[in-house]
This record gives C-alpha cells, structure tokens and sequence, in this order.
C-alpha cells in the first residue's frame, strides 16, 4: 500500500491533491452526492476541476472506523486506481491509500 493522496475536510467533503508517477492532480474535490439512492450507490463524487473521474463509499473498517472507499477512472488512465481515504491518526488531515483489487499483484 502506497499513500498516492492528502486531503482535508471541507463543508460537504474533501479537497486535495493525487500525485503518483503518472498523475498529479491538484485541486482534487470529493463531495458528498445528494442524488445517492440505494445501499450500492455511492455516497461521494471525485472531481478535478470540472472533470468526474470518480466515485466514493462510505465504508467502516472492523475496528469501527469510518473511511472512503473510492475508484477513480479517467480516459488517460491504463487501468482504474482504487484507494481508500482514512483520516490520519494525528488529527492532521486525510490520506488516500492505493492498494490493488482482490489483492493482486500485477
């Protein structure tokens, strides 16, 4: 697992920024969806910019704590990027956390 995120909490989510060797975006925004209908649905849209590359769970660990679950996706990219966002244990801010589906090891 790789720390490609850092975020802060906003009003109605998260802004930040994703860097990795091949993206590096700024002004990234995670912003809770209004229309989100059905356990399934995602709780939280991902933005750069104007451009949705992405969407959100809200999910709780076994410990019981909260975090994002989220899968990215743009045209550019080779493969989707799933991540998860956890709040840091200093209180500082928020991490997105890479890891690879199904645990595979491409």
């Amino acid at each position: 697992m790789a720390t490609i995120g850092s975020f802060t909490k906003i009003e109605d989510g998260f802004t930040g920024q994703i860097v990795t060797l091949s993206v590096q975006a700024r002004n990234v925004r995670i912003v809770q969806d209004p229309r989100a209908t059905g356990e399934n649905a995602p709780s939280h849209r991902v933005y750069v910019g104007r451009a949705e590359i992405g969407a959100a769970w809200s999910k709780r660990s076994n410990e019981g704590r909260e975090y994002l679950s989220l899968k990215l996706d743009d045209p550019s990219f080779t493969a989707p990027i799933y991540a998860n966002l956890f709040d840091d244990e200093d209180g500082e801010g928020y991490s997105l956390i890479w890891s690879r589906p199904n645990g595979r090891r491409d």
